[in-house]
This record gives structure tokens, C-alpha cells and sequence, in this order.
């Protein structure tokens, strides 16, 4: 049934073997030691480190955390101290994202695993990358022929552009154009995403059309669930405004990445609690409120698909993993998001077909 493609396990080109798994040790969570809060920290403690001995914080006052821009600066121009303690950092987060990488690899649901995209806000560092590259030496020293790569398209985008292959192809096809949307712990993202079906029925030529930006984190005031809501319904309105204009198509659907566990009728059981106000009240649903707000698109009733965000941002390189038959991503956020697939195979009329 249509209403119930949310948190689908079986899509147009992959299956989702599993997502938001939550491994631990004594230590407790193992993604803790993984995400962008677990590289701040082990940056600041090496500043402090150091300032201890030479009395000066070669990255300068403010602590905390950087900005990918200035971690790359540091990294590339530094001085031998600042590029030391950037080095030494890059090394001690890309040990624990190795460690944590193959305690993933270990599972049952991740045996066998081929590739892995890294993607989250540091992956579109130069930092990020040498992180990512440094995590997939260690990975392969231990044995495991899994290559570690940083997502191919940029980390505000990348989630948008996966929406597109949560809907069968068929319900894409007359379709120039998708809405999207990308929650996060920090940010909201909307996105007029074009499809280019004609050229590539795969999606692989989609691109993200025109982008709206909302760092709620940003706020003074931390906003409710229903502003946040009204927000998303805002800016999505803008963009429904901005195809007309344009002369783009839109497919009567808005794809939605969310953090958590994702039932099929659009509510989130659960990982919600970053999200501002409480998204897993009983009886609430992402999918009917986003659809109360738009109600049509394009004459026709709206369908919201909602999935959880990791997956929805490894989706985007579902079109480029034809070549194997298992992969998955890592999304180094607010938390470690993750999720494995195995390629369906393709029916006999290619990618505009599949199901």
C-alpha cells in the first residue's frame, strides 16, 4: 500500500539489511566514540594539551569546536605545532572510527559488507577525508577488504538527492522534480531536487535544484515540534512555488530523512530525542502533519515518505553500487547514523523498472 512505504526494508534498488544499530561495550555506546562530538573532543584535548606546556593554543582562543573550513586551514597551512596536534588528532579519531567500523563489520547483519560511504558534515572536509582514508588503512590491516570512502555528494545534499529512491521509479515517471527534506539534530534542510530521468532512469544524474537552510540549533529560543513543523511547511511551500515558476514537474511526494526507527504508516518510534519537542508522542505523525500542510502537489493527493536519515544519505550512491553486492554508510553527526543494504537485482527492463 502507498501509505505504508515509510521505513520500507525492500526499495527500488536495495534491501535494507538493518540501520540504527546501537552496539556497545563496557564503554557504553560505540558510536559515542564516533561522531563529530567525540572529534571535538579529542582535538580540544590535545589543545589543551599542548597549552598546558607552551602557554598558547596554536588554533587560536576560542575552543570548542572548529569549523571545517578552519580545521582544514590548520591542516594545510599551520605551523609545525598546529599541523602536529591536527595530525595527531586525525590519528587518534581515525583509530576509533576503525575500531568502531569493524565492530560493525563483525555483526551478523554486516558480514560480508564490501564498501562503506562515510557521510555526515566532516566528510566534506579535507580533514574529514584523510579521517575517513586513515580509518580504511587500519580497517584493511586487520584483514577486512572493505574500502572506506568518503559520500559523493556533499553532506547538506546527499540525503535529499537518496530521497529520490524511496519511491518506485514508476510513481516518478512524467516527474522533472522531488521535494525533500532532511531533519537533523541541528538543521533542517528542503530541497527542490531534479530528477533528470530522461537522461539517467537510474537517478543517478539528480541534483539538488534550489536548497533551504534552517540551524535551529542556532536559535535563542529552542523552537516547539509544531514551529519546527510550520517551518518545514514553509519552506517547502516556497519551493512548490519556485517549480512553477520554472516550469519543473513535481512528483505528487515529499521524501523525508529523520533520524530513528521509522514505522511504515510515517511515525518515529524512537532516536527522535535530539529532534526539537517530542516526535515519538504516541499518536503523532510526521508524515500526516507534512501532508495537512501540503495536502496536493501537481493536482494530485500528496504522499510523504519518510525513512531514517542514514539510510536515506546512502541512498544517494545506491545508483553507483551496481558493481557489488553489499555495502553500507556511516554518518559521522550529532550520532554515529548507520545502515547496511544488499543490491536487489534489476528486472529485465534495467533501473526504470525496478520496483
Amino acid at each position: 500500500m502507498l501509505e505504508q512505504l515509510s521505513g520500507a526494508s525492500v526499495l527500488p534498488l536495495v534491501e535494507v539489511d538493518t540501520h540504527s544499530e546501537e552496539l556497545r561495550d563496557e564503554r557504553g555506546f560505540i558510536g559515542d566514540r564516533a561522531n563529530r562530538r567525540a572529534f571535538d573532543a579529542v582535538l580540544q584535548d590535545w589543545r589543551d594539551r599542548v597549552k598546558l606546556i607552551v602557554e598558547e593554543d596554536p588554533l587560536g582562543t576560542k575552543p570548542g569546536r572548529q569549523s571545517k573550513k578552519k580545521l582544514d586551514r590548520a591542516h594545510k597551512k599551520g605551523g609545525a605545532l598546529t599541523a602536529g596536534i591536527m595530525h595527531t588528532a586525525i590519528e587518534e579519531f581515525a583509530a576509533e572510527l576503525a575500531t568502531v567500523t569493524l565492530r560493525f563489520l563483525e555483526t551478523e547483519q554486516w558480514r560480508g559488507t564490501e564498501r562503506i560511504v562515510v557521510g555526515g558534515g566532516l566528510s566534506s572536509s579535507r580533514v574529514g577525508e584523510v579521517i575517513i582514508g586513515r580509518a580504511s588503512v587500519l580497517v584493511k590491516a586487520e584483514g577486512k577488504p572493505v574500502l572506506m570512502a568518503p559520500i559523493r555528494n556533499h553532506p547538506d545534499e546527499a540525503a535529499l538527492i537518496g530521497a529520490t529512491q524511496l519511491a518506485p521509479s514508476w510513481m516518478l515517471r512524467g516527474s522533472d522534480a522531488l521535494l525533500a527534506v532532511d531533519i537533523g539534530g541541528s538543521n533542517i534542510r528542503a530541497g527542490l531536487v531534479e530528477l533528470r530521468l530522461d537522461v539517467e532512469p537510474d537517478l543517478s544524474l539528480s541534483s539538488v535544484r534550489k536548497l533551504g537552510l534552517w540551524r535551529y540549533a542556532d536559535e535563542k529560543v529552542r523552537p516547539t515540534r509544531e514551529e519546527a513543523i510550520d517551518r518545514i511547511i514553509s519552506m517547502l511551500t516556497g519551493l512548490v512555488e519556485l517549480a512553477k515558476e520554472e516550469g519543473l514537474r513535481l512528483a505528487p511526494i515529499i521524501g523525508v530523512a529523520c533520524p530513528g526507527a521509522i514505522a511504515e504508516d510515517g511515525t518515529i518510534l524512537r532516536g527522535g530525542q535530539n529532534l526539537p519537542g517530542n516526535w515519538e508522542e504516541p499518536g503523532w505523525n510526521l508524515g500526516a502533519a507534512l501532508s495537512k500542510g501540503i495536502p496536493s502537489i501537481e493536482g494530485h493527493e500528496t504522499l510523504v515518505i519518510i525513512h531514517n536519515d542514514a539510510v536515506v544519505q546512502g541512498l544517494s550512491e545506491a545508483p553507483f553500487m551496481r558493481d557489488i553486492d553489499r555495502w553500507g554508510v556511516l554518518t559521522i553527526g550529532t550520532g554515529l547514523g548507520n545502515a547496511r543494504f544488499s543490491n536487489r537485482p534489476l528486472p529485465s527492463g534495467g533501473a526504470e523498472q525496478a520496483a
